[in-house]
């Protein structure tokens, strides 16, 4: 099995804590050596499902959690949001999780939309679990040809 590195934040869901998964995705994704442009395009997309799980997964008068986990792999990072706020194993949910097919009506995933089109336009794969809750497990890679020029750049100035 591949090695990885698995963190795993839960926060109440609502809106005023994308703020903080969002920060935890620049930090972890700054630190896995992702360009700018697409840490930009890692927060917005984990804003928008973090959005979706705080609005859509618990009515008013339920205090929900939402999940977030990142798995940090050598050429990308898998980023996991769940808006049921139990805690998983990466491994399980991966064994039966579907691709995000763009024909697949939103509404049938949760009502009121999903900003899933945002979402698959910036990230490198999209699945979707929507069993008990939903599950958005989003996946960029990290690009070697981008790593490799900042090496260089480095290794010439000392």
């Amino acid at each position: 099995m591949e090695d990885f590195d698995f963190i795993e934040i839960k926060v109440p869901a609502k809106a005023e804590y994308v703020g903080v998964v969002r920060l935890t995705t620049s930090g972890i994704a700054n630190r896995m050596g992702f360009s700018y442009e697409e840490i930009e395009d890692l927060k917005v997309a984990i804003s928008e499902a973090m959005t979706n799980a705080a609005t859509h997964a618990y009515d008013d008068k339920e205090e929900g959690e939402v999940t977030v986990g990142f798995g940090l792999y050598e050429d990308r990072l898998e980023v996991m949001v769940a808006d049921h706020g139990g805690s998983f194993d990466l491994s399980v949910v991966k064994q039966d999780i579907g691709p995000y097919q763009q024909h697949e009506s939103v509404e049938n995933l949760r009502e009121g939309g999903f900003g899933l089109f945002l979402i698959d336009a910036l990230m490198d794969k999209v699945e979707i679990k929507n069993d008990y809750g939903v599950i958005v497990l989003m996946t960029k890679y990290l690009h070697e040809n981008e790593v490799g020029l900042d090496d260089d750049q480095i290794s010439t100035t000392q």
